[in-house]
């Protein structure tokens, strides 16, 4: 299993980056909750790691922090809920948020988030209830009165695109909620953000 890596970042395309380890090039799948951590291509980097196994090869996910890990593991045993799904969530949510979303039921939130249906929501937030606690205590993460919110952005138009399409938005929907922010001249970081944000607080 692996656990960490340590290397140079190479490329970061959301949700994907590429990390060299001692000359060997790692691929993997992170959230945007992760990007918006990520040092510049070319700096050094380390990152925790979740390896996916599967019948058509291996997948490794990359986390900036334990809490997003834990999460993730934590998000990928409900039912319904995939390592894509999952993703979405951590992108679209901070750790706290998502807690304070299951402690408080609010599936209407949730169900704001790319691929996440009614039927999800309230499965997840079931299954979810027990572990809020545990979670808070194993990773010292605290729900508080943190709002159930999105969370935010990542690197130019194209590429901000590109990053919704990979959490599951359908183009027109990806286009939508990019429409006006491109003239802000804002990173695709801050593009995403907004993006993010906007469908979460969409009426």
């Amino acid at each position: 299993m692996i656990g960490r890596l340590r290397g140079t970042l190479l490329e970061k395309q959301p949700p994907r980056l590429l990390i060299d380890v001692q000359g060997v090039g790692y691929e993997l799948e992170a959230p945007m909750s992760t990007f918006y951590e990520l040092p510049a291509q070319g700096e050094s980097i380390t990152i925790r790691t979740h390896l996916a196994i599967k019948d058509d090869g291996h997948i490794l996910y990359g986390f900036h922090t334990e809490q997003e890990r834990a999460l993730f593991r934590s998000l990928i045993r409900v039912s319904g809920v995939g390592p894509k799904m999952a993703l979405a969530f951590l992108s679209g949510m901070r750790t706290e948020e998502f807690l304070r979303c299951v402690q408080r039921r609010d599936t209407a939130a949730l169900i704001r988030l790319p691929g996440v249906g009614k039927k999800t929501a309230e499965r997840l937030v079931i299954e979810m209830q027990d572990r809020v606690s545990a979670f808070e205590t194993q990773t010292g993460t605290t729900a508080g009165a943190f709002p159930c919110t999105t969370n935010g952005a990542s690197e130019s138009l194209t590429e901000a695109m590109s990053a919704l399409l990979a959490l599951g938005y359908k183009t027109p929907e990806a286009q939508q909620l990019l429409a006006g922010l491109a003239e802000a001249e804002l990173s695709s970081e801050e593009l995403i953000r907004l993006a993010l944000r906007k469908a979460v607080h969409k009426s």
